[in-house]
């Protein structure tokens, strides 16, 4: 199976730029920098979209500008359009469960109340697509979530979190191949250096 959207998953405007919601943007950024990829605006898909070839296949990147809740409505559509199955779809996302430096590929599963995946999930009509998720970390006390993750890490656990995107932007070109057990071992084993 190859991956023919990735997808960045975060909050639009300058307020949420440098809060632990927008990992998601923090990657995908990195990824099309990587591949050489120049965002442009796309209003029918709500979001900035960037088109690269890598290894032959059409890959597209996106980032919704829908607010997290509502990323649905900006994949949905692009999938649609381009026929994109929901095994073809990569989403990079935030995670409570991992701590700041880890990071886990998987396929498929339930949203773990992450409102953008579940937005998703109804608009693709399928919860088997790919999910990167970067660990941020854990308030401790689910009343503290939303508060936690719309607000700005501490330097050495954004530093945690950027290391994390170093290496995905290193493994970029292989992601169209992400059912490949060495890009998962890859991602999986990670450890931030100490």
């Amino acid at each position: 199976m190859t991956i023919k959207l990735i997808v960045g998953l975060g909050n639009p405007g300058q307020k949420y730029d440098d809060t632990r919601h927008n990992a998601g943007f923090w990657a995908i950024d990195a990824i099309a920098e990587a591949l050489g990829g120049q965002w442009a605006e796309e209003r029918k898909f709500s979001g900035a979209v960037t088109r690269v070839a890598v290894r032959g296949t059409d890959l597209r990147l996106l980032k919704p500008w829908t607010f997290m809740n509502r990323s649905g409505q900006s994949v949905g559509p692009l999938a649609n359009f381009f026929k994109i199955a929901p095994e073809e779809i990569l989403v990079i996302h935030d995670e409570l469960d991992l701590p700041p430096g880890r990071m886990r590929l998987k396929q498929g599963g339930g949203h773990g109340g992450h409102n953008g995946l579940k937005d998703i999930q109804a608009a693709i009509g399928s919860a088997n697509f790919w999910r990167l998720r970067l660990g941020i970390g854990h308030p401790g006390h689910r009343d503290a979530v939303v508060g936690y993750v719309l607000t700005k890490p501490p330097k050495d656990e954004r530093k945690l979190v950027d290391d994390c995107i170093i290496e995905i932007r290193h493994l970029a070109p292989d992601l169209t191949r992400a059912d490949e057990s060495d890009l998962m071992q890859a991602i999986n084993s990670y450890r931030p250096a100490s």
